[in-house]
């Protein structure tokens, strides 16, 4: 069974009805909490090493509210090397875009919950 986001505000989301308050990365069978990147507001490879062993079809990565966190290009290229299809949004917009695909595809989201 897929994870299915309930909710998301700054600072929290809910997850099949359990709160998180720190940085995410939902894959279809688990949520992965206190996740944090190496580079604050970068996302580096080694940030989503598990994401690619995943081998999702698509990966989505929630940059805050403000949309702080940027991926960096060695990131994008690795992830199009694999055949993964990339979405980068805000945070919010992100959480309904997961909704959405996750239903039809197999999807892994990272969430930034704040800034």
């Amino acid at each position: 069974m897929n994870n299915i986001i309930d909710s998301y505000q700054l600072g929290l989301i809910m997850v099949n009805g359990k709160k998180y308050t720190s940085d995410v990365i939902i894959f279809p069978d688990r949520v992965r909490h206190n996740w944090w990147r190496k580079r604050g507001h970068q996302l580096c490879l080694e940030d989503i090493a598990e994401v690619i062993a995943e081998n999702p079809e698509v990966l989505i990565v929630g940059t805050g509210v403000s949309g702080l966190v940027e991926v960096l290009p060695e990131v994008k290229q690795v992830i199009d090397a694999r055949g993964i299809k990339l979405i980068v949004e805000t945070t919010d917009k992100a959480c309904n875009i997961y909704n959405q695909l996750s239903r039809f595809q197999k999807v892994v989201i990272a969430l930034h919950l704040t800034c």
